[in-house]
């Protein structure tokens, strides 16, 4: 299946707003063959349920016959039944159907329908349609959250709103303000190369694939690595459909500009008079987005991207110690990682096999430690444990000062080691995180997935303190659970100067039921011991959001009372993404459809019947 041909042509931006940019063909085209070269699974695969998968409680007439009322309110060419084979596509090429990276069954949520609207009045119509029918939506800008749970609705047979398909519009960019105004389909791709285009001397921050969008990344309180790094901190403004179908405008949008104009501080003041609302917007079901503001970065004077290598596993503890002060005084110039040497192997794109020791391409096992190290030892940067990125900006006399700093911490290290980009072969992935630190969008961590067959990842993303202490013990926690179910560990640490996104990626086979499975188990139980300790998710794939949201449940689950008062207030008929970052309205809550830490086989998701 994985012969690399009859290929269709791969969409750039020129052609297609979700495109690849044309300066990156060569490793699009790379990236595919490699991903296809390594799949079993066929393209697509016939459907083994009905051929439409309904609405929960919806007859197959009163979905037909809402159908037919939407296709009227917003035009037939602009519904889509889900009643064909599923295909999981690749990045460039993912599905709005369902979740590329299915952890269960390929159907086990899907769309009964997708419905493409044009403009906010289109969504708004959407939203008021759904309320007449009671059917649930699943807004998604591009469903490229990948690892999370891509275009896939909570709830199975909702219909998804792609927003991003006739809602790209890149509305306005200001460069005296160094802000943007854009629709839920603009890439940072798509952003970048405007910029570009129009020779302006701003940056966008841009997370490690560049194809998402911008303002769908934002509302999930996704990160990049420049000083602009926190993307919901830096947009400024929003538009929302709230659940009736009501329009709303935030912060200082909410007052008109003169003559019926926008005001002319939206872009400039996130906040306005009274409460500030934008934050019940994101990571929650209360609204659909479908403008915001964006603060960029004016490009700065210089800037220098680096790696240091720490040669011990046991160096973990004294690294976060020291790169603790140095974010703090703001002496780290961005947001860097921190990560461990068996990265360097994966972003290689080859199969786990190929460093194995005993040349078994069958056994379904971890790398041992050392078969990790000596692959390493072959690799530019040679044998070691950890690899810091990092980079510097401002004037080069300022970069010289900052590099001495951070030089003079890390040499504490015994036998750490300093690399600039020219220290290594253009190929070196220091190259990519240079680009990717400078606000350049890229494509190289696709190259993690081919690790396994029909590679697939689900991401594990608790916070700690930045202190070795406490990384360590959740470092602990981690390398256990993954041993005990035969996953590599890979772990990738974005320290800031009091606190770790500790970000894993469990890269398994979506074509291999058991590697789903033990995928399943094994972010079960780290979410659980995890959170005993005090280290909870910020972020998670949508069929483990209500054990993540479960854990925050300080003063009998306060928080998760207070997040349904808004929904049921809000959304009283529990139309808009119900189940979204585990909080359900009143018409689904307590009936079966919450995930616990128990719901690990979910072949069934929802009530049982």
């Amino acid at each position: 299946m994985g012969d690399g041909k009859n290929l269709t042509p791969i969409p750039y931006l020129k052609d297609k707003y979700s495109g690849a940019p044309e300066r990156l063909r060569r490793e699009a085209e790379a990236a595919r063959d490699r991903l296809f070269s390594n799949r079993t699974l066929p393209p697509s695969q016939p459907r083994k349920g009905d051929p439409i998968r309904l609405p929960p409680g919806v007859s197959a007439e009163a979905f037909e016959s809402a159908i037919q009322d939407l296709r009227g309110a917003i035009g037939a060419e602009n519904v889509q039944i889900t009643d064909q084979a599923l295909v999981d596509g690749w990045y460039v090429e993912s599905p709005n159907t369902h979740d590329a990276f299915h952890i269960v069954d390929q159907e086990g949520l899907v769309s009964s329908a997708v419905v493409y609207p044009g403009s906010t009045a289109d969504v708004q119509a959407v939203v008021r349609w759904a309320n007449r029918h009671g059917i649930p939506i699943y807004p998604i800008s591009l469903g490229r959250n990948v690892g999370y749970g891509g275009a896939a609705p909570r709830v199975p047979g909702g219909v998804v709103v792609d927003l991003g398909r006739r809602m790209h519009g890149i509305l306005d960019i200001d460069g005296e303000n160094a802000s943007c105004v854009v629709e839920p389909g603009v890439t940072y791709f798509r952003l970048y190369e405007e910029i570009q285009a129009r020779g302006l001397p701003l940056w966008i921050d841009t997370p490690d694939l560049g194809g998402g969008s911008v303002l769908g990344n934002a509302i999930d309180r996704g990160v990049g690595y420049t000083p602009y790094g926190d993307h919901f901190a830096n947009h400024c403004g929003m538009e929302i459909v709230l659940p009736n179908g009501e329009l709303l405008r935030t912060g200082m949008g909410a007052m008109p500009g003169p003559n019926g104009t926008d005001n002319p501080t939206w872009q400039s003041f996130q906040h306005a008079f009274g409460p500030a609302v934008d934050g019940i917007f994101s990571q929650s079901n209360f609204g659909i987005v479908t403008k915001m503001g964006m603060h960029l970065m004016p490009a700065p004077e210089a800037h220098q991207s680096y790696c240091f290598t720490f040669p011990r596993d046991d160096d973990f503890e004294q690294i976060v110690d020291l790169i603790r002060p140095l974010a703090q005084r703001r002496i780290l110039g961005n947001i860097p990682q921190l990560r461990h040497v068996i990265e360097e192997l994966a972003i290689t794109g080859k199969r786990q096999h190929t460093f194995r020791l005993d040349g078994d391409t069958n056994a379904n096992r971890q790398l041992t430690r050392e078969e990790v190290h000596v692959a390493a030892a072959g690799l530019p940067l040679g044998e070691c444990a950890w690899v810091f990125y990092g980079t510097q900006y401002g004037d080069r006399a300022s970069i010289a000062a900052q590099l001495d700093a951070v030089k003079a911490a890390f040499a504490q290290v015994a036998g750490s080691r300093f690399f600039l980009p020219e220290d290594l072969p253009p190929s070196h992935y220091l190259h990519d995180r240079a680009r990717v630190c400078a606000g350049t969008p890229v494509l190289r961590e696709l190259d993690w997935l081919n690790w396994a067959a029909n590679g697939a990842h689900l991401f594990f993303s608790p916070i700690a303190p930045t202190r070795g202490r406490d990384a360590r013990r959740i470092h602990e926690a981690i390398v256990a659970a993954h041993a005990r179910h035969g996953f590599d560990l890979f772990p990738t640490l974005c320290v800031a100067g009091r606190e770790i996104h500790y970000i894993t990626n469990i890269v398994y086979d979506r074509g291999d039921a058991g590697a789903k499975a033990r995928a399943v188990r094994l972010m079960r139980e780290m979410i659980a011991e995890c959170a005993a300790m005090g280290f909870g998710e910020y972020r998670t794939h949508l069929l483990f959001a209500d054990q993540v949201a479960g854990t925050y449940n300080w003063n009998h689950g306060a928080l998760m009372r207070f997040n349904e008062t808004v929904k049921d207030a809000l959304d009283p008929n529990g139309i808009l993404a119900p189940g979204r970052n585990g909080i359900w309205p009143r018409k689904y809550r307590g009936k079966g459809w919450e995930l616990g830490a128990d719901d690990v086989d979910m072949k069934v998701i929802g009530p049982k019947l």
